[in-house]
């Protein structure tokens, strides 16, 4: 299909990228699970675990609009569906943060952990509707959502790293390190 052969390089590197930071995000989740505090699992599943999902569904979208598809259907419906599934994920983070009592959010955490997800993802989704008749504009629309994710997952991985190295490393001599 020449619409997505167009993209094949940029489907390897951002799938390559999204696969490699999945691999450092185990190591650094395994460096910093030697402190757990109260409160952890549910803040990791508002903060961390989120992130390995944005990472996950860019090597997804990657993995199929690098596949041999005979024509662009299925490979819309999968992108599409990744997108709704995506969405609904976002929605039930957007709870669990709001749930969670171990960290309060910022506008930073709102913008980096709902609105641009649910923008992603929503974009993704309706990409798929688009493909049928304007092929060209949804790869953009799926580029464009893939790199968000990814961005914001390089973003969000950051952002907690450098929480559990600044906030646990100051908190440690008085007993209240924590888990963002």
């Amino acid at each position: 299909m020449p619409v997505l052969a167009a993209w094949d390089s940029f489907y390897v590197i951002v799938g390559s990228a999204a696969g490699g930071l999945i691999g450092l995000q185990f190591v650094v989740m395994t460096l910093i699970a030697a402190r757990p505090s109260l409160g952890a699992p549910e803040a990791g599943a508002a903060f961390a675990t989120p992130t390995i999902v944005y990472f996950s569904v860019v090597l997804f979208v990657a993995a199929i609009l690098r596949a041999p598809w005979q024509s662009l259907a299925p490979v819309a419906a999968l992108w599409g569906l990744a997108g709704a599934c995506g969405f609904a994920y976002t929605a039930i983070v957007v709870l669990r943060m709001r749930r969670q009592t171990r960290y309060t959010p910022e506008f930073e955490d709102w913008l980096f952990h709902g609105l641009l997800p649910f923008v992603a993802y929503a974009v993704l989704g309706l990409s798929a509707f688009a493909a049928s008749t304007h092929a060209r504009e949804a790869s953009f629309g799926v580029g464009s959502a893939v790199l968000t994710l990814l961005f914001t997952g390089i973003h969000n991985a950051w952002d907690a790293i450098a929480y559990h190295v600044f906030v646990n490393m100051r908190n440690a001599g008085d007993g209240s390190a924590g888990m963002r």
